[in-house]
């Protein structure tokens, strides 16, 4: 029998088993967290035992997850559809050695980029500019405005702004409050011909000249296309490239964070670097029980492969945290959402689970409904900060951690309808209304969580958390056999909205599409203004 096969024999036995049950174990709440000196991570609250955290452990040993580890930060070309080394992790190896590729060294390199991004963001953030513009999308946009949104605290630079949709309404509301002599714009595209970052880009060039601006010296460009940025009008000394071994959803620590950087300065954003930096020292030091990235990945497996819940909830209970679960969408889903083993083969199991969520306590009014009482169970992934950043509101966050913990228990413990027929009878029901009234207060229980503490959300513990995530799909890439680093599932969509754009602007016709989409075209056609 495979560990696979164990594995989920070992689940079908176990689904009936009360999760309160498994802490009558000696020391469970310990056994089954791991505690560093910046944060903690608890899985006590899934239905995971001993022999279970062994066999999953054995399969990460199987997979060779340690060897493709160390694979990855030496730069060997684990990303093998496209041929390119996954070196996201050198953008953050302040304190590290030499990181070599074809025999270079890559870290003189980044250094010295990182270097001219700290020049240009104290230009920046001592001249007049008030404002900047990010405009990119995905991984160009996702990561510097999720992580400008959280470290708003440390914010003592221009007030920073994102565009990602195409949408002209995302651009138009976006501008139409700026002062476009007193504004910063940073178009972030590796190739400089992602469609909807150019078409934006081009409506903000425009928008500026024709307001009292000046494009040349108030656009910077975070692209490797020097030809086409120049094209542009870009100045080169504006222009900060990087590498095609960094990933768009990994490229929050490079150029494409320079937003970031001007927002909480040089000495934060460095800060955010070494957080991330701990989180690598960490994974590739730590032994698997111990090894927060690890475990937290096992659980994935166990509760999505094994167990068959197809979503992952991510809950954090902070506000500025509350772009987190859109950026942990396109992190693993765009990584993970696979049909395909990296040697072309189809999986033998379901790949990345849907990720979703939202911050606590909102989502409390909005989906936990689901959560608690639905018929699908949906592993919940809590995090919270033992500290929050307004000390005069202290209240309000001792309240914020009270819900977050008794959200993790209400899951797991339930209440039973004994439990329920009590309470409804101390309020007088009886008879058949007391069981039907009884009856819609029945809360399952048995619905696993995981808690991740820290004792305060600044740029160190946000780097830690990000680099956290991003390990975790690696692993969980490893253990499923898929590359997490490609995307190709995104490429038909743009082919066809390419060939589209003509047919919807009426100058093609639309016989080559299929009836349903011709019959749209016709629509938007007969009501356009």
């Amino acid at each position: 029998m495979s560990v696979w096969e164990s594995l989920k024999s070992r689940q079908s036995a176990l689904t009936d088993r009360p999760l309160l049950a498994l802490f009558e174990e000696e020391n469970r709440a310990d056994d089954f967290a791991i505690e560093t000196a910046d944060m903690r991570f608890d899985y006590a609250k899934t239905n995971i035992d001993r022999d279970t955290r062994a066999e999953l452990i054995k399969l990460a040993e199987d997979a060779g997850v340690e060897q493709k580890r160390d694979a990855m930060f030496a730069g060997v070309e684990i990303n093998e559809t496209e041929g390119r080394a996954v070196l996201h992790t050198a953008l953050r190896n302040l304190d590290g050695g030499p990181v070599i590729l074809d025999g270079k060294d890559v870290m003189p390199g980044i250094l010295d980029t990182l270097s001219a991004m700290r020049s240009f963001a104290t230009k920046i953030r001592q001249s007049h500019i008030t404002d900047v513009v990010n405009i990119g999308i995905g991984g160009s946009d996702l990561g510097p405005a999720m992580a400008t949104a959280a470290l708003s605290p440390y914010h003592d630079g221009p007030r920073c702004h994102f565009v990602s949709n195409v949408d002209g309404a995302q651009i138009a509301d976006t501008l139409r409050v700026l002062d476009a002599k007193h504004t910063l714009v940073i178009v972030a595209s590796k190739t400089f011909t992602t469609i909807e970052t150019m078409t934006n880009a081009r409506t903000a060039r425009a928008w500026m000249a024709d307001n009292g601006g000046d494009p040349k010296a108030q656009f910077a460009a975070l692209s490797t296309a020097e030809d086409k940025t120049a094209d542009f009008g870009i100045d080169p000394g504006q222009v900060f490239g990087f590498e095609d071994w960094v990933g768009g959803r990994y490229s929050v620590w490079g150029p494409i964070g320079l937003s970031l950087m001007i927002a909480i300065g040089p000495k934060g954003f460095d800060a955010f670097l070494r957080g991330a930096q701990a989180m690598d020292t960490h994974f590739r030091a730590a032994k698997t029980l111990e090894n927060i990235p690890m475990m937290l990945a096992l659980v994935g497996i166990w509760h999505n492969q094994i167990c068959g819940h197809a979503t992952r909830a991510v809950l954090p209970y902070d506000q500025r945290l509350a772009q987190l679960p859109a950026y942990l969408q396109q992190l693993e889903m765009e990584s993970n959402g696979k049909s395909v083993q990296i040697d072309g083969s189809d999986v033998t199991h379901n790949t990345g689970p849907v990720v979703w969520g939202a911050a606590g306590t909102n989502g409390q009014h909005a989906f936990y409904q689901l959560i608690h009482q639905g018929t699908r169970v949906i592993p919940c992934e809590f995090m919270v900060a033992a500290n929050g950043h307004e000390a005069d509101l202290h209240h309000h966050h001792h309240l914020l951690i009270a819900n977050c913990f008794a959200q993790s228990e209400a899951l797991m413990r339930g209440r039973s309808l004994i439990e329920a027929t009590k309470i409804m009878a101390a309020k007088g029901l009886t008879g058949d209304e007391l069981d039907r009234q009884a009856r819609h207060r029945v809360f399952p229980g048995n619905r696993p969580s995981t808690t991740l503490t820290y004792p305060l959300l600044d740029p160190y513990t946000l780097g830690q958390i990000i680099a956290l995530y991003e390990h975790r799909v690696f692993v969980e890439g490893v253990i499923l056999g898929i590359n997490s680093y490609d995307q190709w599932g995104v490429e038909l969509g743009k082919e066809l909205a390419t060939s589209l754009q003509p047919v919807v602007e009426g100058i093609e016709p639309a016989t080559h599409k299929d009836g349903s989409t011709a019959k749209l075209v016709d629509y938007v056609l007969r009501h356009r203004s």
